[in-house]
């Protein structure tokens, strides 16, 4: 077994009922295809088609601005090194109008120089968030003066919605899709 291959993409021909439901159900949304850690996930059908769900609203019916949306996946990304949510996000969030300097920042494990406030304020949370499992006050004010109650509860949601996926891909060892080029995470110093 090769790192890449934990849990590679089933054939057609080998899913049963359950799981190709899942995969029509996915293909037929904004996704349009199964993979990534829609590949893993496909093992539990079920489970599949309810992540999947929350992932859609969380990314194509927030309340959060897509440049925030991408960059906050892009923080969660670099925290885990997940190497296949950096290489289809990037893209994403550089559309959307994050700067190219923040996101090559933020792929070198520094905190961006210049963001800007609504930028500062997600990665700020989003980092507080993952490392001390909580906010302060101050920085949870700063969110929902900004972002408003309903886009913090929005952004935690989909922080652990990223962190979930970023879990399933490592375990998974799913690499980055062929023919990206984004450059990819290197190893956060210990």
């Amino acid at each position: 077994m090769t790192e890449a291959d934990r849990l590679p993409p089933l054939p057609l021909e080998s899913m049963d009922d359950a799981q190709r439901a899942a995969a029509e159900e996915l293909i037929a949304g904004p996704r349009k295809a199964v993979k990534g850690p829609f590949i893993a996930l496909l093992r539990s059908p079920e489970l599949l088609s309810r992540v999947q769900r929350v992932g859609e609203l969380l990314r194509f019916g927030s309340v959060l601005p897509q440049r925030l949306n991408e960059w906050a996946t892009l923080v969660v990304s670099r925290s885990w090194t997940q190497q296949f949510e950096w290489a289809v996000h990037t893209p994403l969030a550089m559309k959307a109008g994050v700067a190219r300097e923040s996101v090559e920042s933020l792929r070198e494990g520094r905190r961006p120089r210049s963001m800007a406030e609504d930028e500062a304020v997600v990665h700020d949370f989003a980092v507080e968030l993952m490392h001390h499992k909580g906010v302060s006050d101050a920085t949870y004010g700063e969110a929902v003066r900004l972002l408003g109650e309903r886009g913090v509860v929005e952004l935690t949601t989909l922080i652990g919605y990223f962190v979930m996926l970023s879990m399933v891909l490592n375990v998974a060892h799913t690499p980055a899709e062929k023919g990206s080029e984004v450059a990819s995470l290197p190893p956060l110093p210990r």
